[in-house]
């Protein structure tokens, strides 16, 4: 058994991933020869067809690379779980990168905190390679904060360590979800553990190149509101209950006014339905 695996699931992404990984070999954790053997960085290549694998066997066995038909990103961070075996395990998004101390102050704090089942930590946000302000909307949180992961994503999967038993009791990625898979994941962390802010922002998010997914789908509130649904049948307090309710009639009416606007009115009663359907509840 390792001590930290590492998951990087990519898909046509050969030049940003191989800096992904060089990030993750830079780690001063892992350049501890006491740590080495402890550690593992598993590749996990969604189906890509633009050289990807090929660049990944120059780094040998400093790697270990699975390829498997494209499934999504949630079915390559779930093969990566699968494959590995570290008691504790972190995330790297193949457009993302480490600093060279992420994963020591990490493990430092998880040392310390033997009760914290996760910690993440704040980012820097480079678009077209500027540094942009994050904004106050994505301020990190600390403590039990369910109420708060509701309106947006707060977790980076690529900032956080879990310690492994967490996936045993909250389960993994939903597959079906095509996008905003860490947003579901979120909110079933924040139902069952509180989160841990290294207030210190240990990776950096590279936004503005074309394959980003929230460049793909037009409304990801779409795939938000059925992880708020999938919410609902969580053992939730009547306050939590009430909160889910709620952001799903914000994000309905949102949806429902845009999909009226391109004339999609069947997505836009849909939405209509919705809110109709959770104020009725909300009056009983």
């Amino acid at each position: 058994m390792k001590t930290v695996s590492v998951v990087i699931p990519t898909f046509n992404r050969r030049d940003m991933l191989a800096q992904a990984v060089d990030s993750v070999l830079a780690q001063y954790y892992v350049r501890n020869s006491v740590n080495r053997d402890g550690f593992e960085l598993v590749v996990v290549d969604d189906g890509s067809n633009d050289g990807t694998w090929d660049m990944l066997q120059q780094y040998g066995t400093l790697i270990r690379c699975i390829r498997q038909s494209r499934g999504g990103v949630s079915a390559a961070r779930n093969r990566g779980l699968k494959e590995t075996s570290g008691r504790f395990v972190a995330f790297l998004d193949s457009d993302d990168l480490w600093t060279a101390d992420k994963l020591s102050i990490q493990m430092n704090y998880m040392t310390t905190f033997p009760d914290a089942a996760m910690c993440y930590t704040e980012e820097t946000w480079l678009r077209d390679g500027r540094v942009v302000n994050s904004g106050r909307r994505h301020r990190k949180h600390s403590g039990w904060i369910f109420n708060s992961v509701l309106p947006l994503c707060f977790l980076s999967l690529s900032s956080a360590l879990f310690r492994r038993d967490v996936f045993e009791r909250i389960g993994i990625f939903d597959e079906d979800l095509p996008a905003c898979e860490d947003y579901d994941f979120g909110i079933r962390l924040a139902h069952s553990y509180p989160w841990h802010l290294i207030n210190k922002p240990l990776i950096i998010k590279r936004g503005g190149h074309p394959d980003q997914l929230s460049r793909a789908f037009a409304a990801m509130d779409v795939f938000r509101i059925r992880a708020l649904k999938k919410a609902l049948d969580m053992d939730l307090s009547q306050k939590q209950r009430r909160c889910v309710r709620d952001v799903i009639v914000q994000k309905s009416r949102v949806l429902a006014q845009g999909f009226n606007k391109r004339n999609k009115q069947a997505d836009a009663a849909y939405y209509r339905d919705l809110i109709q359907q959770f104020q009725m509840e909300e009056e009983r």
